[in-house]
């Protein structure tokens, strides 16, 4: 019986646990530098000029005013005919004469906020100057000078009282400035904070922001400046809606110009509101002392306006705050009104 003989199939070989040797790598071809491009003349040239167009603008206005400050009609109640028509033909322009029937009638006139001073005759022709230190020290000095030349000229005294004093912690008048300046900024970041959330949130959203985050800050300013600190003593809520309406002008205004300008919102709002209308508030200098051009502007800008309010809540019984809380108003409310214009513009053509 034949035997069929099996063929043993070779058992496979143990794999080694070891890792796949890796494919040689090809070589890159090396790359090929392109011409290189030059950045736009533009790039260079735009932050150079904004930031010597801030500083100009700031040194020219903060101390170009104040280096030689000329008083224009500063007005001063005179009391009788005779007085009053000698103050004029003496000190010309510099002065602008109200007369009062009495010294009574001249004070009411001070401590009403109409006039910057009052000036009478007392027994042995001496001169009773009254002043309100609450204009602040370049008004109060400019009207000491002016009637002290006068009355070392006609060989004259002249007695000075203070009838509306600054408040105690506000020795240099100041405060008022720093207040207005404070909350301006804060509306003016305010409003570059919302100008980038343009992606996050609608417009009305926005707007409501502005407006809720204007009356915070107006409100934490005034009772600080106010009760906590002591250094404008105007009632806090009267100072609380006008220093709201100034962070809400300042904010709208800001939000407008970046809407209209775009990347140079930031010099814009720095000259406009920062530095034009900072330096021409009437703080550090009177307005009275202003020139000309600067002295038409500085109640229509924000922080002129502001400033006058403040100055009148705290000292003269807020007796012509209305102008200047209407001022605050129409700046915060035309910028919206300009900002949501532009929006719907913007839907229209884009849906059309």
């Amino acid at each position: 019986m034949a035997t069929t003989a099996t063929s043993a199939t070779p058992a496979p070989a143990a794999v080694a646990d070891t890792p796949p040797t890796p494919a040689p790598a090809v070589p890159l071809a090396p790359a090929v530098p392109g011409p290189r491009r030059r950045p736009p003349v533009r790039a260079w040239l735009q932050p150079a000029v904004i930031a010597l167009v801030l500083a100009a603008a700031f040194i020219g206005c903060y101390i170009g005013l104040q280096r030689d400050p000329q008083p224009h009609h500063v007005p001063i109640a005179v009391t009788g005919q005779e007085l009053a028509n000698r103050m004029r033909g003496a000190l010309g322009d510099s002065i602008e004469v109200h007369p009062a029937a009495d010294a009574a009638s001249a004070r009411r006139a001070l401590q009403g906020h109409e006039v910057s001073a009052a000036l009478g005759e007392g027994p042995g022709g001496r001169l009773n100057l009254e002043v309100a230190g609450a204009y602040g020290p370049s008004t109060t000095s400019a009207v000491k000078s002016l009637v002290g030349a006068y009355a070392e000229g006609a060989g004259r005294q002249v007695t000075t009282q203070d009838v509306v004093p600054l408040t105690r912690y506000d020795a240099r008048g100041l405060a008022g400035f720093y207040l207005a300046f404070g909350v301006t900024l804060a509306g003016f970041v305010l409003a570059q904070n919302a100008l980038g959330l343009a992606g996050l949130l609608r417009l009305r959203h926005r707007f409501w922001l502005l407006c809720a985050v204007s009356a915070a800050v107006g409100t934490v300013a005034a009772v600080l400046a106010g009760p906590v600190l002591g250094a404008v003593p105007a009632p806090v809520l009267p100072l609380a809606f006008t220093l709201t309406l100034l962070a809400a002008a300042a904010a709208f205004a800001t939000k407008l110009l970046g809407t209209y300008l775009g990347p140079v919102v930031v010099p814009a709002a720095t000259l406009l509101l920062l530095t034009v209308g900072n330096s021409t508030s009437g703080a550090a200098i009177s307005a009275d002392l202003l020139p000309p051009a600067a002295h038409a502007v500085s109640a229509l800008l924000p922080p002129g306006a502001a400033v006058r309010a403040i100055t009148d809540l705290s000292y003269f019984h807020g007796a012509h705050v209305a102008g200047p809380l209407v001022t605050l108003a129409a700046w915060a409310v035309t910028a919206a009104l300009l900002v949501g214009l532009r929006s719907r513009l913007r839907r229209t053509a884009t849906a059309g």
